[in-house]
């Protein structure tokens, strides 16, 4: 509610980040891991518990001008961040995907996003349907404390080729 009720200060883009790590600032924004060309952040309007994004560092809305890195690292930050929600959370489901352009739905046009939702059986009530809202049981910054630290000790396990 602190941040639906707050003023918008920040001008440019949201996902422009410095690739170098800092603590404070990646509490502040709910970054919960950073790689080497994208990183990993709590969606600040999630449709469920959990809604990840994960960005390249790099400016960009042409998915076609990706490097072979940056894709394949997002790639491999989708899988890294569905074992840590299914160790953490169990989801049953998850949906994964990317609206490209406005007119694709994007609501963060000019900086391409891939969004990771976890689902599960049932999690689709009256609030949305008629509140045009979701409930979540827990704060943003709860939400990346846990998943921070998960996606950090997962850090040092051998990743699928």
């Amino acid at each position: 509610m602190a941040y639906v009720t707050g003023s918008k200060t920040s001008s440019g883009c949201v996902f422009c980040i410095s690739p170098q790590a800092n603590n404070v600032e990646d509490e502040r924004r709910h970054i919960v891991y950073r790689g080497e060309y994208a990183f990993i952040i709590l969606n600040l309007f999630p449709y469920n518990p959990g809604h990840l994004l994960i960005v390249p560092y790099r400016h960009t809305a042409d998915l076609l001008g990706l490097t072979a890195d940056e894709s394949g690292e997002m790639m491999g930050l989708a899988q890294r961040a569905i074992r840590a929600l299914q160790t953490e959370d169990g989801p049953q489901g998850y949906n994964l995907g990317m609206n490209l352009g406005s007119i694709g739905g994007a609501g963060i046009a000019n900086h391409l996003h891939l969004h990771l939702v976890p689902r599960w059986e049932g999690d689709t009530n009256f609030m949305p349907i008629i509140g045009g809202t979701k409930v979540l049981p827990e704060l943003l910054s709860s939400t990346a404390m846990r998943l921070r630290k998960l996606l950090t000790e997962s850090a040092g396990e051998p990743q699928p080729e």
